[in-house]
């Protein structure tokens, strides 16, 4: 096979439709666009959310309040009577905390929350911690470690 022998599957391209040249080619006259009207006009045709004179759909609808920011950073909480189930002095991580299932997933930012008690010393490591947990876990002798990004 030689680069000149290349062709096009049979059927796979068709020549476009000239418009327009005479009775002989069956699109003379009017081009396919019918007889009078808005259609067959040039720059003819009503935009695609046109509708018919009503009242527009947007103008219709009441104005929402607010704004949705798109930079919100959503966090996977954890309160502190979940960690009871963690041995004295081991390391808690969100990969860990992903292997009991406490979180769903590693790609979002955890956070930990002061609820419940904590009475074994424990290393914590998340990417936010509330008030009331830092001092829970300080109390407890435990350490706390804010992983960025």
């Amino acid at each position: 096979m030689k680069l000149h022998d290349l062709r096009p599957n049979q059927g796979s391209k068709k020549n476009r439709k000239r418009v327009g040249r005479g009775h002989g080619s069956g699109m003379g006259k009017t081009s396919g666009r019918g007889m009078n009207g808005q259609n067959s006009r040039a720059g003819g045709g009503v935009p695609l959310w046109h509708q018919g004179g009503d009242t527009p759909y947007f103008r219709r609808m009441p104005k929402k309040p607010g704004f949705k920011n798109f930079n919100r950073v959503e966090y996977q909480e954890v309160n502190l009577e979940h960690l009871s189930q963690f041995r004295k002095d081991s390391n808690v991580t969100p990969e860990k905390l992903r292997e009991v299932e406490l979180i769903n997933t590693l790609s979002r930012p955890v956070v930990i929350l002061g609820r419940g008690e904590i009475n074994k010393p424990l290393k914590i490591k998340a990417h936010r911690f509330s008030r009331k947990a830092v001092e829970k876990i300080e109390k407890a002798g435990g350490t706390v470690e804010v992983i960025e990004g």
